[in-house]
């Protein structure tokens, strides 16, 4: 497989650094809120990725957090915990919320078909690891005390800046949204590891540390909880490409520092979903939330779709036409693959064959436009029904788009049945009500044993490119 190194500007063969095993970490949400359907693109092409390595053959530790706590409202460590602007906003406690929230994560999760990660770790959980780590940065002066709270020294590092050749200028003082003057730090640069008392006048949660009551910083949690899980070499490192600065820069700076060697060698990020506007956000007021999605007649697996036609690393703009032209997109694909015919003998062989071209395509910087592509490939397969069902199986254990199953449903719930004497005749097809009218004048020119408008009506079909099948009970086409 290879995959685009945010780290290092090109795409490269993964490697781990135990074979045949992958470690993975991917930044999970800040539970303050619902999560919007930007910031779900990420976690769907995470989950796309995870459910490859998985099907090459890789054994994959995958580990994510949960922010429930020192997530300040700015990445330059200034402004509200979000967690508490949320508690505030609903009148619940922090807790509350985080509960809340991580709930209706994962449960937007499992309507996206994303599967749930081997651990999930709050933040609040690891409190312990980030002291250890901060005890050991302080020690070999890599971190030090200003105001009550523990900076990281960047001063100290040979490289800084490692996902982008940032200007010393971009971070300055009112040219970088989110950029304030902290009198306390060396550095513009430097990031806070443990806040106390110049901070949390009215923090929720807060712990006992060798530097007095606080509470972690957010950049500290995932490099605590990744070692904790994953072990001291992380193979692959999955975000936001808005969290490449300066979260993952300051995830790199400070477990490298502590641990004395490489820390992750591959990260993967995941571009914005735009709207013609801009950027989502959630300050925006009302936001786009899977809920929302449902509530105006959407499959959220239309919307998955939708992104899996784009690649990964480009921004997708997202308007309800387009999300209409995919809805429409999925659902002709459905209709196809309800019109095979379960039943008969797989042919492996074939179906192997085409195993290994899809793997083959997605393995190129997980391009999961081909990945579709590869469904209407076996849609098209000179091989019998049977045999394209079971490749299609094959291959949305990595798409996860539920082909076969919303297929079956249409076969038996959407399928036109016409009740005629007592008798029923089930039409099954690709959703067309034109075909379906011709295929039904046909099955009543029978009955009626006016056999030349029925082979004229064959006729006709054949003509545009229909193949036709009588089956027990009704009939089945599908375009050729």
């Amino acid at each position: 497989m290879y995959l685009y190194n945010s780290a290092t500007h090109k795409k490269e063969e993964f490697k781990t650094h135990t074979p045949g095993r992958v470690e993975m970490y991917t930044c999970g949400p800040t539970v303050y809120h619902f999560a919007h359907i930007g910031n779900l693109r990420s976690y769907i092409m995470e989950d796309v990725l995870e459910k490859y390595l998985r099907e090459a053959g890789y054994v994959v530790n995958r580990v994510m957090n949960i922010t429930d706590v020192g997530h300040l409202a700015s990445d330059a460590d200034t402004g509200e915990d979000k967690m508490l602007k949320g508690a505030k906003r609903e009148h619940k406690s922090v807790l509350e919320i985080a509960q809340f929230y991580t709930d209706a994560f994962f449960a937007d999760c499992q309507k996206l078909n994303v599967k749930r990660p081997d651990v999930v770790q709050p933040a609040t959980g690891c409190i312990a690891e980030y002291i250890q780590i901060i005890s050991k940065l302080v020690d070999t002066g890599y971190a030090y005390l200003a105001g009550g709270n523990v900076y990281f020294d960047t001063s100290k590092l040979e490289r800084y800046y490692i996902f982008n050749d940032h200007d010393e200028e971009d971070l300055a003082v009112g040219v970088r949204e989110g950029v304030e003057a902290d009198a306390n730090k060396r550095s513009k640069n430097d990031f806070v590891l443990w806040f106390t008392k110049s901070k949390f006048e009215d923090q929720a949660l807060k712990w006992d540390s060798p530097w007095g009551v606080g509470y972690p910083g957010w950049h500290i949690e995932c490099s605590g909880i990744s070692m904790k899980y994953n072990g001291e070499y992380l193979d692959l490192h999955c975000g936001g490409v808005d969290n490449a600065f300066p979260h993952h820069t300051n995830e790199i700076a400070q477990s490298e520092s502590y641990l004395g060697h490489e820390w992750c060698p591959q990260w993967f990020h995941v571009h914005h979903l735009n709207t013609p506007e801009g950027k989502m956000s959630k300050s925006k007021g009302e936001f786009l939330t899977v809920s929302l999605l449902e509530k105006n007649g959407y499959d959220p697996l239309a919307y998955r779709y939708f992104c899996l036609q784009s690649h990964y690393r480009k921004a997708l703009v997202f308007t309800w036409e387009n999300l209409d032209n995919a809805a429409a997109a999925y659902g002709k694909l459905l209709n196809r693959i309800a019109a095979l015919q379960p039943g008969g003998d797989v042919d492996a062989a074939v179906c192997q064959d085409y195993k290994d071209k899809f793997l083959q395509q997605m393995g190129n910087d997980l391009n999961t436009s081909m990945g579709i592509t590869a469904v209407f490939d076996a849609l098209k397969a000179k091989t019998n029904d049977a045999t394209k069902l079971a490749m299609i199986g094959e291959f949305d254990r990595v798409l996860s788009l539920s082909l076969l199953e919303k297929a079956a449903q249409l076969r038996e719930k959407a399928a036109q049945t016409v009740q005629s004497g007592g008798s029923g005749y089930l039409i099954t097809g690709e959703g067309d009500p034109e075909i379906d009218a011709l295929v039904l004048q046909r099955y009543e020119a029978k009955k009626a044993k006016n056999f030349a408008e029925a082979d004229r009506i064959r006729d006709e079909l054949n003509a545009r490119g229909i193949e036709l099948t009588d089956v027990k009970g009704g009939a089945n086409w599908k375009r050729v």
